[in-house]
């Protein structure tokens, strides 16, 4: 105290002029941590567009969920208003999981058993992979696996997971992603945070806020990491295969109220796996682990007369999505079915193509539900608003309760090649600058190839409700012209306070 007074003497300064200089101090320290977040080097590996590769065994996989309708000539069918689904996506990951000789490196976002609100008969996919897993490690002792996930599965360390406890007592790695090293997608929030609350511990036992994920307490701690806003929302599988390597690149979660979502998926075998693997080996050293090394024979080259498949992740996969929109021309066609649609490049680009005279067809979901709670619609339907008045054909997924999570592009060129590009990544801020963990895979082909083919009537079964199958309604049933919730939008995208 007498040090503190002998300053102000010698500076002849007040206690209110000393109280505003260290404010000033802080609001600087402040600033310069936001900044820093937002703009500090990426972890080495990350932000990766891998070389074409030549396409092995490549297969579209589709999941959806839809309700009947009434067919006109049986009126009075029984079947008429249904619940139905069609999933594959995990039962091709099982597989893979049953048949892998010496490694299984799986990352996902959603891991976990938590519902929320909803109420349904789900699937319960987190305890089936959990399962899978370790009947796998049983079966085989001399296998390595690997699960890498995000920590929104233990709510940033305010929860014990009993399917990732049950793993580790199995024997499998788990990594848990150390999201410090990612760019702030938050800035607003984070500048605060690595000042002054990074280092304090997490205790799963002395929760008492609502969960809101579960049903569980969690402590203020979870929340105060949760609002950082990062992510690594990869959807990932490598395995080595008795023919090979195989990996699966999608957008599904194994996370039971995520059962019923509409998804895609690319399963392929060869070096494009063997690329991923090294995608994923990034995100492991970031979080203090590492894979086991694996030395690949020297890729052949891929030439352009035949299919192609690239690893993109991170940014880069906004950059192929813009190339594919920004090379449109017209009498070509793009085809859009993504959960979320904000990122304004992106928008842009559409509204340009639209405007060369290409065709595009949007096929959005409505934002409506999360897991038993309903939303307000922003981004999507604002997004909507602008598209539809640049003239952009625009339908809605028919969804109740459950969400059209995929997120695919599929380009036909006049020439009849074709472009897909699916996986993780939604076209959001988020999800595309660098801030977030993705994996999207990119696919070159010609129309007529089956993995184009199947994914793009995939897109047309939804967009046309072919053979009785609701899965898509016309823009004006989720029309919203507010500018007020625009202007929100429009507001939380730019500066990072978006959820979305």
């Amino acid at each position: 105290m007498r040090f503190f007074q002998y300053l102000l003497n010698q500076l002849n300064w007040t206690k209110k002029t000393m109280l505003m200089f260290l404010l000033g101090l802080w609001c600087l320290a402040y600033l310069a941590s936001a900044i820093y977040q937002v703009y500090k080097p990426l972890p080495q590996g990350l932000n990766m567009a891998l070389p074409l590769r030549p396409a092995e065994q490549v297969q579209f996989l589709g999941d959806y969920t839809y309700n009947d309708n009434n067919n006109p000539n049986q009126p009075h069918s029984p079947l008429a208003g249904q619940r139905h689904q069609q999933q594959v996506i995990f039962d091709q990951a099982f597989d893979m999981i049953n048949q892998a000789r010496r490694l299984i490196v799986l990352d996902m976002f959603l891991f976990n058993d938590y519902v929320g609100d909803a109420k349904g008969n789900y699937r319960n996919l987190t305890a089936e992979l959990t399962q899978a897993l370790i009947a796998r490690h049983k079966s085989n002792p001399e296998i390595q696996i690997v699960v890498i996930t995000d920590p929104i599965n233990t709510v940033y360390g305010g929860q014990l997971t009993r399917n990732l406890l049950d793993l580790r007592q199995a024997g499998v790695e788990v990594i848990e992603t150390d999201l410090k090293p990612l760019r702030a997608s938050n800035p607003l929030w984070s500048g605060f945070w690595y000042l002054c609350c990074q280092w304090f511990p997490n205790n799963p036992e002395a929760g008492w806020l609502p969960n809101p994920l579960g049903k569980d307490k969690i402590t203020l701690r979870s929340y105060l990491t949760l609002f950082n806003f990062k992510a690594n929302h990869r959807k990932t599988l490598v395995t080595d295969v008795p023919d090979g390597w195989q990996a699966l690149v999608t957008s599904a979660n194994p996370h039971n109220a995520s059962s019923w979502h509409d998804n895609t998926a690319l399963k392929f075998s060869g070096v494009a796996a063997l690329d991923v693997l090294e995608t994923e080996r990034a995100v492991a050293r970031m979080s203090g682990a590492d894979l086991p090394f694996i030395v690949a024979a020297p890729p052949p080259p891929a030439s352009d007369d035949q299919p192609r498949l690239q690893i993109l992740t991170e940014a880069k996969i906004r950059d192929a999505l813009l190339n594919s929109l920004n090379t449109a021309q017209q009498g070509e066609r793009l085809d859009i079915a993504v959960f979320y649609l904000s990122h304004r490049k992106i928008i842009q680009a559409m509204k340009d193509a639209q405007q060369r005279g290409v065709t595009i067809r949007l096929l959005l979901d409505p934002n409506e539900d999360a897991f038993g709670r309903k939303k307000n619609g922003i981004p999507n339907r604002q997004v909507a608003m602008e598209l539809v008045k640049a003239g952009i054909p625009l339908r809605w997924c028919d969804t109740h309760g459950e969400q059209c999570h995929t997120k695919m592009l599929v380009k036909t060129n006049k020439n009849g090649q074709s472009e897909l590009i699916l996986g993780s990544a939604n076209y959001t801020r988020r999800n595309l600058n660098n801030l977030n963990l993705e994996t999207n895979v990119r696919l070159l082909a010609n129309a007529d190839y089956p993995a184009i083919a199947q994914a793009q009537a995939y897109f047309e079964r939804a967009w046309s409700n072919q053979n009785g199958q609701n899965l898509s309604v016309a823009y004006d049933k989720y029309k919203d012209e507010s500018q007020l919730k625009y202007w929100w939008y429009r507001f939380t995208e730019w500066s990072g306070l978006s959820t979305f």
